[in-house]
């Protein structure tokens, strides 16, 4: 073809589809995640003649929204103690305060039916070489106990709880501590609850489309997509968590991947509850008895900082050999799907919520605690761009 009738782009969008579906948004969110749709729904709600779009590059959201491990968790008090070397414990508390109200609210949000809660518990095990950790912990559980009663409406959410390891079959845990605020959700449940409160708010989620890069105009924002095609809209606001770094290099949000895999069914599993080991960096508990365990990514740091999905040899061989020594010692069971999903970390835990040009702006890195912090998130952001 000459250049009067260049060769259509096979990604052309019909002049039907750009006036039905990209014309005239008001705010367009890059990601589909939790803290994307949230976002969206409180802007939504807040200013219901808004025209808002969500838009995925993956045909499911692409980060850890819909491939966590499904746990509605704030904080045990050895990841606690651990974030303590960073920052002070005062600062550490409240942002397990905050993963709290973003609980309460996600709950509210969407309802404990539509994401499946269940208040299960939540168990740190410490073993035998972790015995420094346990009392340190213990040292912390007073004072833990003090902070968090109110939002958690025990006397004592952090209980020692020295029968457990028996009680749910496991070995090799010298001690157990249960902190009574946790549960758990189904992530597919939520995601696809979420999914649906936005469109029925009004709002516009499409799936199948990149974003390479944004440009602030002053009056509005030029969105270049993967595609090749430009769009203008008035507002951006970028939460692709652990893939920011990719449209917004300048962040200090770096991916993390995490791998997960679960079990066939297994007759008689004891398990009930959350658990967590290691600081957090391992947890595993009961799905229709199948357990699902995941983690491992302090084995190499440096390799799981990476936005590529797959799995690593040595981590899949770690999580196989906590499986049959600790979590199922002489029972008989079968790996049967093994996955990963990315999280976006960076030198603290607490997200990154901004402006970054007057009609671009951002909420990434949840440090591996969307789940808890997304709907929370959602919120200041719509707050912060609505003003």
């Amino acid at each position: 073809m000459d250049a009067l009738f260049p060769t259509p782009h096979p990604h052309h969008f019909s002049y039907w589809e750009l006036e039905r579906y990209f014309a005239d948004i008001d705010l367009l969110v890059v990601g589909s995640g939790i803290v994307g749709l949230t976002t969206a729904i409180y802007c939504k709600q807040r200013e219901p003649g808004l025209r808002v779009t969500v838009v995925e590059r993956g045909v499911l959201p692409s980060g850890a929204s819909t491939k966590n491990a499904g746990f509605a968790c704030f904080g045990s008090l050895g990841e606690l103690l651990a974030d303590s070397r960073q920052q002070p414990m005062d600062a550490v508390f409240q942002r397990a305060e905050d993963r709290l109200q973003g609980l309460v609210m996600l709950r509210s949000l969407l309802g404990d039916e539509a994401i499946g809660y269940d208040a299960c518990g939540g168990y740190e095990l410490f073993t035998n070489e972790q015995e420094e950790l346990f009392e340190a912990s213990m040292a912390l559980l007073k004072v833990a106990n003090e902070r968090f009663g109110t939002f958690t409406g025990f006397r004592e959410t952090y209980l020692p709880d020295h029968e457990a390891s028996g009680r749910f079959g496991l070995k090799g845990a010298n001690h157990m501590i249960l902190n009574r605020g946790e549960g758990a959700i189904d992530t597919g449940r939520m995601m696809q609850s979420l999914i649906s409160k936005a469109r029925e708010t009004g709002i516009e989620v499409m799936t199948g489309i990149g974003i390479s890069s944004l440009e602030d105009l002053g009056q509005s924002v030029d969105v270049m997509l993967d595609s090749g095609h430009s769009l203008r809209v008035k507002r951006v606001h970028v939460a692709t968590n652990g893939f920011a770094r990719q449209l917004l290099p300048e962040l200090d949000v770096s991916p993390a991947r995490a791998q997960v895999l679960i079990t066939s069914p297994i007759e008689g599993l004891k398990l009930k509850g959350t658990f967590h080991l290691e600081e957090g960096f391992y947890y595993f508990r009961n799905v229709g008895n199948r357990v699902l365990l995941g983690g491992g990514r302090n084995l190499d740091i440096v390799g799981e900082t990476t936005a590529e999905a797959g799995l690593s040899r040595q981590i899949q061989v770690k999580l196989d050999d906590l499986l049959a020594t600790m979590i199922l010692p002489d029972t008989h069971h079968v790996v049967a799907h093994r996955w990963s999903g990315v999280m976006g970390v960076g030198g603290t835990k607490d997200p990154i919520i901004c402006h970054l040009s007057a009609r671009i702006s951002c909420a990434v890195r949840m440090g591996g605690m969307g789940v808890a912090l997304g709907t929370l998130v959602g919120k200041r952001s719509a707050e912060m761009i609505l003003g």
